[in-house]
């Protein structure tokens, strides 16, 4: 059973009773919690907090949170982001992503459905804290840097390895070729990106996925793992 002992999460909203609920559902979790009701405060408790999360609201006065995600950022901060918007639009869902969010939410929400995706991004970002993490037919052990697949470890290459583990633990969702090169090739990758397309076909090899049914393609948009 997961719980998030030892784990740190920043809640970033300027409404008093958003932060109030989110913080007593987090504490219950076992996180250890801090608050900041707007942009500034965020920005400077970061440095000192070290969150290994951070929950960031995008409509707030003053310093919005798409700029308050691009100086976490600049600065350094390693948290994930997950940033909660109003807006249901594919635009604001792209201008986080590219602000170096890693996942969003749309208000109104569950805490439950939050409380996923802060686990989806702690397994991801911080694997040895959970030890083996376990997706449909992949255990993925990152301390040993192995994936089983059906109970066979994958030879894979110290690349394919980090690919096929942020595909896996981001099951679902779409990922661009541009976002996979943020996060598995770094942000100083100057190479093109059809390198993804290289790996990604290696991938399909070692898993036996002919047929794409495992790791789809969506054509104009990126890739997508589908787990039974």
């Amino acid at each position: 059973m997961l719980n998030g002992k030892g784990m740190k999460i920043l809640l970033v909203d300027d409404e008093p009773h958003i932060l109030q609920f989110l913080e007593i559902g987090l504490l219950n979790e076992g996180f250890t919690v801090q608050t900041a009701p707007d942009g500034l405060t965020a920005v400077s408790a970061a440095d000192d907090f070290a969150p290994h999360v951070i929950v960031l609201d995008v409509m707030m006065p003053g310093m919005d949170g798409f700029e308050v995600c691009r100086l976490f950022k600049q600065n350094g901060i390693e948290a994930a982001i997950i940033m909660l918007t109003a807006k249901d639009e594919v635009d604001d869902r792209v201008k986080g992503l590219h602000q170096g969010a890693d996942d969003y939410v749309i208000k109104p929400f569950s805490f439950e459905e939050l409380l996923a995706r802060i686990y989806a991004r702690l397994r991801n970002q911080f694997p040895a804290q959970f030890g083996e993490v376990a997706a449909g037919p992949f255990r993925i052990d990152d301390s040993r840097k192995e994936i089983r697949y059906r109970d066979s470890i994958l030879e894979l290459s110290p690349t394919e390895y980090e690919l096929l583990k942020y595909l896996v633990t981001n099951h679902g969702i779409v990922l661009s070729k541009s976002r996979i090169l943020d996060k598995v090739w770094g942000y100083q990758f100057g190479g093109e990106e059809n390198i993804v397309e290289v790996y990604i076909r290696s991938l399909r090899e070692k898993l036996k996925d002919r047929e794409h049914r495992l790791i789809r393609t969506l054509r104009g948009a990126g890739y997508r793992v589908d787990l039974p």
